[in-house]
């Protein structure tokens, strides 16, 4: 079995950035012990002997791809990963992107989300061990909390929110959002990456014009079945400001102590 490994990171962060607590940078360029997020992310990968290539969908628009390449081009290419322009409104457009540069002698292709630099190596091997043996194979983990669907945020005439007030006048108060339903959790799981598929059916889903939020939507959407394996709560992806203090915790890892990450030599 030989792996091409994508990683699309062409996503502008709007959730890292719009938090309450605020996200200065791009989520990829927060420090994890001295390394960028998206290095941490390519590290996983790049000396297991089934990968037989990474690729890294960066941003669509020229400039700020231009900017992605000066800030981690040449430290992804130590590691031997390759960079092409991503999609510009849509993840599943970063993926079709480059699966034009999977080589044609990989057999299957796994889609691993860029900020999500902590998946364990044991997840790794147990997808990966899956895939050998099914077309389609998907991390996934258990609901333990109750699952409520919400309504359209309304406005709170309360008190003037505590920590807008510290944070400064820029800073969004939390939302408050009415409960419409609780929903029946027994079958739901959380979807995590990577997922992996073998390398013709993967292709077949994206040579449709099918948009989804991950790729195993994109399978499912042929009538082809989907296998989730166990996946790791120590997975987690980068979403929120908050996820960086979790992620550093998980891997035993420092914050930034002096120039930003990606400026240091």
């Amino acid at each position: 079995m030989r792996i091409a490994v994508i990683l699309p990171a062409a996503g502008q962060s709007r959730r890292f950035h719009n938090s309450p607590i605020g996200g200065g940078s791009s989520k990829l360029d927060e420090d994890l012990g001295g390394k960028p997020v998206l290095q941490r992310t390519v590290e996983l990968f790049h000396t297991r002997e089934e990968v037989a290539a990474v690729i890294v969908a960066g941003p669509a628009e020229p400039d700020a791809y231009e900017q992605f390449k000066l800030r981690h081009g040449d430290r992804l290419a130590l590691f031997g990963a390759t960079l092409c322009q991503g999609g510009l409104h849509h993840r599943s457009d970063s993926v079709r992107a480059a699966l034009k540069l999977v080589p044609d002698d990989c057999t299957h292709i796994a889609v691993h989300d860029a900020a999500r630099p902590c998946t364990p190596p044991a997840l790794i091997d147990r997808v990966f061990d899956a895939a050998a043996r099914h077309p389609a194979v998907i991390p996934a983990i258990a609901i333990d909390d109750t699952v409520k669907k919400v309504g359209s945020p309304i406005e709170d005439a309360g008190e003037a929110d505590p920590v807008a007030a510290i944070l400064g006048a820029g800073a969004k108060a939390p939302a408050l959002c009415p409960v419409e339903s609780t929903l029946e959790r027994s079958g739901l799981m959380l979807v995590q990456t990577p997922q992996v598929f073998e390398a013709d059916l993967l292709r077949r889903a994206y040579a449709t014009d099918s948009i989804g939020t991950d790729d195993a939507s994109l399978v499912e959407a042929l009538g082809e079945v989907v296998l989730t394996i166990e996946g790791d709560r120590r997975n987690i992806k980068i979403t929120r400001p908050g996820d960086v203090s979790v992620a550093r915790a998980f891997l035993g890892l420092s914050g930034p102590k002096s120039r930003p990450t990606h400026k240091r030599f």
